[in-house]
């Protein structure tokens, strides 16, 4: 981002181009308020009223941008999570694709969380070190007050700063995670829970029943332990519990977005990703 563009200008400037700015914490992104998450009482028995996307970088780099969001579209994505981009023309580009393909871009990734850490003791770059020269007091500290200072422009432009649980060795319960979020005490702070993210220490059942309402976006990717090793994998061939997973999305009555965050691929694949969410997720 240049040095000199003010936050609020590029925040503005980008979301007019459909491009949003994720400066939350460590894995966050900035996620346009929708229909809150939460109600409870349904059965996964029925189909989910989920909300199906894909991640941008999922989709064949060697196509335009118009291309790629029809892609999305014609393999049965509703919408497309995108991530920021100093460049206004090229946001531009991809609003009109999502436009043009009447695909939604739901979310936006924040593409500098991992340079620019907010846990950081540099106020000059934010943070150059990595988390293992900030103490966990520190990161929560830091990266809260940092946030809340996001909080009166999160609301005036209607976003929601949605922080995620990544593998940064932050952030390692939902209970911690669940406090974290309620002591911002404000409606334009809540959760983007990755489901594969946890599955090395906990179930991400228990991570969606714990933080509940708090939970505005959905990552969903699998994960695979092995005899010397753990690999990314597609959905359903992880160790992930799928049919408990689509019944705590049902307990909390969670109807916003999952958004794919796997490899990326050709048409026939994504088509397939596509139809395991149907599967797995939505129960279709």
């Amino acid at each position: 981002m240049p040095n000199s563009t003010s936050r609020r200008e590029f925040m503005k400037a980008t979301l007019a181009g459909g491009i949003g700015a994720g400066f939350a914490s460590r894995g966050s992104a900035l996620a346009p308020l929708g229909k809150p998450a939460g109600g409870g009482g349904n059965s996964a028995a029925s189909p989910l009223p989920i909300k199906k996307a894909a991640l941008l970088g999922m989709l064949p780099k060697g196509l335009s941008y118009a291309d790629r969001f029809k892609l999305a579209r014609d393999v049965g994505f509703e919408a497309v999570e995108a991530y920021t981009t100093p460049d206004q023309r090229e946001a531009d580009e991809i609003k009109k694709a999502a436009d043009d393909a009447r695909v939604r871009i739901h979310s936006v990734m924040n593409q500098g969380h991992w340079e620019w850490p907010l846990s950081s003791s540099d106020p000059a770059v934010v943070e150059k070190s990595l988390n293992a020269n900030t103490r966990y007091q520190d990161a929560w500290t830091r990266s809260q007050e940092q946030i809340r200072k996001l909080v009166p422009l999160a609301q005036e432009l209607g976003v929601v700063i949605a922080v995620e649980e990544v593998w940064n060795k932050f952030l390692l319960s939902p209970l911690e995670m669940a406090r974290y979020v309620d002591q911002f005490n404000s409606p334009w702070i809540k959760s983007y829970f990755d489901v594969g993210n946890v599955v090395l220490y906990g179930y991400p059942q228990d991570w969606i029943l714990t933080l509940s309402k708090r939970v505005v976006k959905v990552h969903l990717k699998d994960f695979k332990r092995k005899e010397d090793c753990y690999a990314w994998v597609n959905l359903g061939d992880g160790d992930i519990d799928w049919g408990a997973v689509r019944q705590a999305f049902a307990d909390i009555g969670y109807s916003g977005y999952a958004t794919t965050e796997l490899e990326g691929g050709d048409e026939a694949y994504l088509r397939d990703v596509s139809q395991r969410v149907d599967r797995l997720v939505l129960g279709r």
